[in-house]
Formats: C-alpha cells, structure tokens, sequence
C-alpha cells in the first residue's frame, strides 16, 4: 500500500514520474485537476473545494500517486502519503523540460494553446527560486523537511526514469 505525494516546480517532471508510478499500479491525482475552476477564466477554487475532492480521491483508492505544485494541497495530502518525492531541480533544467513538454490534453485544448503560453510558463518557472506564494520553492522545501515518512529529493532527471 504505497501512498505517495509529488512536488517540485513547473517542469520538474513531476508528471512523468507519478505515471512511472501509475503503470506500477498507483491510482494517479495531478492537483492541476481539482485546483482550478476554468469558465470563463482560470481562478483557483477555495481550498476547501479542493480539499474535498482531494480526500474523495484519497479515501477511494488503495495506492495513489499525487502530483502538484500545490503546497497548499500537498500538506492535505501529506497526513496520508507514507511517501514524499521532491523534484527539486535547477530552474534550468525546469525550464528545458517545459520546452520539451509533450501536449497535456487535461490543461489545454490543443498542442498550439499550451504552446502559445510556453512564455509566461518559462517566466513562471523562473521565478520559483523567489517566490512565497504556495508554488515555491521556499513552500516545497518546507512540505519535505516536515514530512515525516519516507522520502527523497531529486535533482535531475536521470534520477527518475
């Protein structure tokens, strides 16, 4: 029974490596899925929206995989992970994997759409370092030091394919 959070910036291949996790049988939850209403425009939901799905998740699977950016949600997720992975490459290497990106049909209607918002994306990524907010590095350090069960850091890619 594994239970296992994911987190790191934009294109640290938080991603990939949970569907690594997925094909060993882990049932997956990218927080992308349940962090944001889209109509008309993207606005976060409350926390508590997503808390509630979040632990819809959590309590109907066996072994699950949760990936995110979301610190916020992550510590949610965290009270019931037995295992924490942090993606903590260097921004340079986010940035050269964003621009690699296959499409993710689940955030964009189309390869052009998700393309066409690659700038502000590598802007976003850069700006991990200083940032405060609940998407930084400064949160995500912390979620790893406070976890309590297994886990691990990686900083590169090679580490996780």
């Amino acid at each position: 029974m594994r239970k296992v959070i994911i987190f790191g910036n934009s294109g640290s291949g938080k991603s990939t490596y949970a569907k690594k996790l997925q094909s060993d049988g882990l049932a997956l939850l990218s927080l992308d899925t349940i962090a944001w209403d889209i109509n008309p425009e993207p606005v976060r939901k409350p926390i508590n929206e997503s808390e509630n799905l979040l632990l819809n998740f959590i309590n109907g699977k066996i072994s699950w995989v949760i990936e995110g950016c979301y610190s916020d949600i992550l510590a949610i997720a965290a009270e019931h992970a037995t295992e924490a992975i942090f993606m903590n490459l260097d921004v340079k290497l986010c940035i050269q994997n964003a621009k690699r990106r296959p499409w993710e049909p689940h955030k964009y209607e189309s390869k052009e759409a998700q393309d066409d918002n690659l700038e502000m994306l590598i802007n976003w990524i850069s700006q991990y370092p200083s940032r405060a907010d609940t998407f930084s590095k400064l949160a995500h350090e912390k979620l790893y030091v406070n976890f309590k069960g297994k886990k691990q850091m990686f900083t590169s890619n090679v580490a996780n394919t």
